[in-house]
């Protein structure tokens, strides 16, 4: 029940209320039959036991006529009695059969009525049962049809209500996506109307700061290149080789910073979507080399050259990322790049990790004993890999690092 959605619960509570409602309706049926059956036997009995009483005093016309009132019956006219018993003997049901040494009383139904068949001693009367009907049924069908009408109206009613509902997840769920420029709208200042408009507020002041970030990232590593540059070319004129080397180092580790908070300041935003084309495997590691600027003796290249689905520059840029990590942490700074069925595989020696993958996929997260590095290497690995539909995996084997890039629907290797 705590995962049922909303609309599902009103189905659900209408429809148990129009199967009570029907339920009740038959079961009121079913009661009111036996009760007419009941009542029915009663009438014709006393019916019975009055006539039958009544003709031992042979009464005269105008006394049968007064007891016909009284028990709301009426003689049938003799020019049509030969016609009716002839049509109650073909068609009639027996419906009650009464009466005494002193005379019979049959009551049949033909049609809607019910005939009274009396035989007295002098007297053979032809009876129309002419009662008044009640309607008990026929107002309780049509109280139930107005019930059950007005239970659909409610209903459709209500879900007209919640409808916006399904209006408002669809524009969040777009703006979940990434389509930053969804706006959320709803006509009446109801309950949803106000969740639509704190959300369309809240969508507005994530625009804003998204904008003013990126504004902020993108002005700041521009002006950190200038003064690095220029830092660069000074320190290039010292004569003091150990202070030179430390200086450049430095220059060094701000430009790696700059470059990775460039590249995760691109994968991480909303609205960018990966570039998908085919292409050959070997083109992208050759890539990924390019970006690293290392030489080739610090890696071993053990890849099964195969077509795929994927960002060229994207995938390029996380094994980059993945075999620089394994440089820097190797014990013997070496590195191999190995197909894993429709993965790869990116080893390098050295103690296991410490903590779960899951720490590492965070920003700045890295081994308090390690100096070098931001520790933006794997989350921006992680984020690349998300876009393009990929998974990174873990696993410590034999005195190795392993790291596993998982192939998924959308960047499987062919």
């Amino acid at each position: 029940m705590r995962n049922l959605s909303v609309t599902t619960f009103i189905h659900i509570l209408f429809s148990v209320a129009i199967l009570i409602l029907i339920a009740t309706f038959l079961l009121f049926l079913s009661w009111d039959k036996d009760r007419r059956k009941i009542d029915e036997y009663k009438r014709y009995q006393l019916l019975s036991l009055t006539f039958l009483s009544k003709l031992q005093l042979n009464p005269k016309q105008n006394a049968l006529d007064a007891l016909y009132h009284d028990l709301h019956v009426k003689n049938v006219p003799l020019s049509i009695r030969a016609e009716t018993r002839e049509a109650i003997a073909l068609r009639g049901e027996t419906l009650f059969t009464g009466g005494s040494s002193s005379g019979q009383v049959r009551v049949f139904t033909l049609g809607d009525k019910h005939y009274i068949y009396v035989q007295r001693m002098g007297y053979n009367l032809l009876l129309e049962d002419n009662r008044q009907k009640k309607y008990y049924v026929e107002i309780a069908i049509g109280i139930g049809v107005f019930l059950i009408a007005l239970l659909l109206l409610l209903y459709l009613a209500v879900l007209k209500k919640l409808y916006p509902l399904k209006t408002l997840h669809k524009q969040i769920q777009r703006f979940a996506k990434g389509d930053m420029q969804t706006r959320i709208t709803y006509l009446y200042d109801d309950e949803i109307g106000k969740i639509a408009k704190s959300f369309d507020d809240t969508i507005l002041h994530i625009n804003t700061l998204s904008a003013s970030k990126n504004l902020f990232m993108r002005n700041l590593m521009h002006e950190l290149k200038t003064p690095i540059t220029k830092g660069r070319i000074v320190v290039e004129m010292l004569e003091d080789e150990s202070v030179k080397k430390i200086l450049i180092r430095a220059f060094e580790r701000m430009n790696e910073l700059i470059s990775e908070l460039a590249d995760l300041e691109r994968v991480t935003t909303q609205d960018f979507e990966p570039n998908f084309e085919y292409i050959m495997l070997d083109e992208v590691i050759q890539e990924s080399q390019n970006l690293l600027m290392m030489s080739k003796d610090c890696m071993t290249i053990d890849v099964i050259n195969r077509d795929l689905k994927t960002d060229k520059k994207l995938l390029a840029l996380a094994i980059k990322n993945l075999l620089d990590n394994g440089i820097k942490y190797s014990k013997n700074k070496h590195v191999t790049l190995r197909s894993d069925g429709y993965g790869l595989e990116v080893l390098s020696e050295g103690d296991e990790l410490q903590h779960p993958l899951s720490y590492y996929i965070e920003p700045f997260s890295q081994e308090e004993k390690r100096s070098s590095g931001f520790g933006l290497g794997l989350y921006i690995v992680h984020s690349i890999l998300e876009k393009l539909g990929c998974k990174l995996g873990y696993r410590y084997e034999e005195g190795n690092n392993i790291f596993i890039i998982e192939a998924g629907e959308t960047c499987r290797i062919i």
